[in-house]
């Protein structure tokens, strides 16, 4: 199933693509698209109900993050081996790991704000894994199981305040709109082989990520088990993991998003995102 969340930001409802490529209205028959919601059983519920009978959807709404209400956003640093390279760092030993602000979780098409005093905003496009059952201490053999399905991600981070600003990843990454989440939430019955995705970016239509997931230092399983040693993955938590490379601080010289600048980008099989950026006006 392609899961999303549609209308006005925080008034978001869930719903799905149907067969026939419309957006299906699912209100009568879930809350949203969070929790318990993303478990096996609650899924298998909702691909047995008679398409038919559900709304149509008409126009083209908003596309809300496809997950809802997340509990943590937990993000994987240099885990593709050709994007360490051009950062010219050394291969991780083990996966690198910092969280981002759930509050920097926007739509796939809303704005990009570039923060107050951000020269050096750049993108980077991501796999991002949902996890749908508890996991604790699971193995890698198990952690698949425990995944309700993938999303694109565009894993915003200003590099100066990531960087130079004491040395917290996570500064650099959670500001607000940073976390652009969809157009769907993929459930795992959909997609093969998540090390087996093709990856890109552009922006203003020139080509910088053209990447595959099967350069992964860390596979999807793995970093899911290794994630579940160190702390609870709940339902509706969000993993990010990782870009290939591209980003504007491998450019030589480096280039970084300015106001008025159009990003797309997607995974295959896993849809599009579309964004415009501005700068922060407060």
């Amino acid at each position: 199933m392609k899961l999303l969340r549609y209308g006005a930001q925080g008034a978001e409802k869930p719903g799905f693509i149907g067969d026939d490529g419309r957006i299906r209205d699912l209100s009568a028959h879930l809350a949203d698209i969070s929790g318990a919601a993303l478990s096996d059983e609650t899924l298998d519920r909702l691909r047995a109900l008679d398409q038919a009978s559900l709304p149509v959807v008409e126009g083209t709404p908003r596309l809300g993050p496809c997950v809802g209400q997340v509990g943590k956003f937990i993000c994987i640093g240099l885990n593709y081996s050709d994007h360490a390279a051009e950062t010219g760092a050394p291969i991780p030993e083990e996966p690198i790991v910092f969280m981002k602000a759930t509050s920097a979780i926007t739509g796939p098409n809303d704005d990009v704000i570039i923060p107050k005093g951000s020269e050096k905003t750049d993108w980077e496009v991501e796999l991002g894994v949902v996890i749908g059952r508890e996991a604790r201490y699971i193995t890698e053999a198990e952690a698949l199981d425990h995944v309700a399905g993938y999303c694109v991600i565009n894993d915003l981070s200003e590099r100066d305040f990531q960087i130079h600003r004491g040395g917290q990843w996570t500064k650099g990454k959670s500001a607000d709109s940073f976390g652009p989440i969809g157009p769907w939430l993929v459930t795992r019955d959909e997609v093969a082989d998540p090390q087996a995705l093709q990856m890109w970016l552009d922006v203003d239509g020139h080509r910088y990520q053209d990447g595959s997931t099967a350069t992964m230092i860390f596979g999807v399983a793995h970093v899911v088990a290794y994630l579940s040693q160190f702390m609870s993955l709940q339902p509706g938590d969000i993993i990010s993991t990782g870009t290939p490379p591209g980003v504007g601080l491998g450019q030589k010289p480096e280039v970084y998003l300015r106001p008025g600048q159009t990003i797309r980008l997607g995974i295959e099989g896993l849809g599009e995102q579309r964004q415009k950026t501005r700068a922060w006006a407060g």
